[in-house]
């Protein structure tokens, strides 16, 4: 994983997303999800071209069903875009990095 992305589980995602300066865009991921390594590199370098813009974290679904199940995740991947700790967007199945960027413009 890519260090400008953040591993987040159960324990330490609400004091995280909550405390970030920055909007925090959350992959809800698993390791047998073909289209969620697909999108990882994607995820990789809008880590880094906006690097102190927005924050790139992923969660893996099977390790950390709380926080999984109280966002009610049936699909994945799932990104999450976290605004001030509130649910800002929410975009299920994988996406080129333009229209990611695009859905995510307003934060960027």
């Amino acid at each position: 994983m890519s260090e400008g992305i953040t591993t987040l589980s159960d324990a330490t995602f609400d004091e995280h997303v909550k405390a970030a300066d920055t909007p925090v865009l959350v992959d809800f991921w698993a390791e047998w999800c073909g289209p969620c390594k697909m999108i990882a590199p994607v995820l990789e370098e809008i880590a880094t071209e906006h690097a102190g813009k927005i924050e790139i974290a992923k969660l893996n679904i099977d390790e950390n069903l709380d926080v999984t199940r109280r966002y009610e995740v049936m699909s994945i991947p799932t990104l999450m875009l976290f605004d001030e700790g509130e649910l800002a967007v929410r975009i299920t199945g994988a996406r080129g990095k333009a229209q990611l960027l695009q859905e995510l413009s307003a934060y960027l």
